[in-house]
């Protein structure tokens, strides 16, 4: 463990184990007044280890409930970014302030940026453990800029040149409602959203909604000027699914209506093998650190992915997202697109 000293109005040490992301310890703060005082003088320190280290685990707060929670996020995150294009159940605490996830403890959650296939995302996550798991159950994250620098230069240069595709199938009973997904009550408002957003809509024949867009998967921190690797391509491929469910869920829907695919811009899709190569450069970069009541996690959207590890007994994760982030101002290597990328375009 290597502490290090930062400059701030009060002092502020970071430390580093093995295996663990950047740790800060909050001392003497006793009272949810404090802590805020505490988090405003070290705004600056905090902010800079996140640019240097993508994500920083904060011990020691007093953060006990939801509403301490939303006083520690406005303090240092008051710039707050809407939930879009909802793909996975969350529980909303009212004030900006959502569950994680609300899916099943058995299931992991692979490694992503958060709305990394919007046209504006967060640019900061903040995470609260307000129940601490007993086993399992950490935010684990990875630096986006080591797994683009350990991917082979084949796969990263068709990644530059024609980023990646989302296609998704909306249906009540094996995924989230169009409705729900889009905050929309009329086939109408969707199509008003997707023409604004670059999202293609297929209505199917029984009123089901099928939709398309392209994404850059490589982009550049507006701050730090830092290249990486930025999508939802691996976490939602068919490969990703346990082998028995996908082989359940194409032989009841087809490939065509899973609720989520991916495959590379221009169409051409992600082999097995592509997609372990992807995994493999995510693991190699996580980090995690058990989660203890009342620890923060702060997360750099663009600098590292997160995810979620199984777990048992009683967990609560609160997060809040914020500091809106424009995919124009990060210097997309591919242009967003509501389709395909085109011969000419390639």
């Amino acid at each position: 463990m290597s502490p290090t000293a930062l400059s701030g109005t009060t002092p502020l040490v970071c430390t580093f184990e093995p295996g663990a992301p950047a740790t800060v310890d909050a001392e003497n703060v006793h009272s949810i007044e404090q802590a805020t005082e505490w988090l405003r003088a070290n705004a600056d320190a905090l902010r800079g280890l996140l640019h240097e280290h993508a994500a920083v685990y904060v011990r020691g707060l007093p953060v006990h409930d939801v509403d301490d929670f939303g006083l520690v996020r406005d303090t240092l995150m008051p710039e707050r970014t809407p939930y879009r294009e909802k793909a996975t159940p969350r529980s909303d605490f009212g004030n900006g302030v959502f569950s994680s996830t609300d899916l099943p403890a058995a299931q992991p959650i692979h490694m992503h940026n958060e709305n990394s296939y919007t046209l504006t995302f967060p640019g900061l996550l903040m995470f609260a453990c307000l129940i601490a798991p007993p086993e399992g159950g950490a935010t684990p994250v990875a630096d986006c800029r080591k797994v683009l620098a350990s991917l082979p230069a084949e796969l990263v240069a068709k990644m530059r040149k024609v980023g990646w595709l989302l296609n998704r199938s909306y249906s009540e009973h094996i995924s989230t409602s169009w409705q729900t997904a889009f905050a929309a009550s009329t086939k109408d408002e969707v199509e008003e959203y997707g023409a604004e957003n670059l999202v293609s809509c297929q209505w199917q024949s029984d009123g089901h909604l099928r939709t398309t867009q392209l994404r850059p998967g490589i982009i550049t921190h507006p701050v730090t000027g830092a290249e990486v690797w930025f999508n939802h391509m691996a976490f939602w491929n068919e490969w990703a699914l346990d082998e028995e469910l996908r082989d359940a869920l194409v032989d009841e829907f087809g490939v065509e209506d899973l609720p989520f695919n991916t495959a590379f811009g221009d169409g051409t899709a992600l082999s097995r093998e592509e997609l372990a190569t992807i995994q493999a450069a995510y693991e190699a970069a996580t980090t995690r650190r058990r989660w203890e009541s009342g620890g923060l996690l702060l997360v750099d959207n663009i600098l590292s992915t997160h995810g979620r590890d199984p777990f048992r007994g009683d967990r609560k994760i609160v997060v809040a997202m914020g500091e809106p982030v424009s995919v124009l101002d990060c210097a997309p290597t591919v242009a967003p697109s509501a389709t395909p990328m085109s011969g000419e375009d390639r």
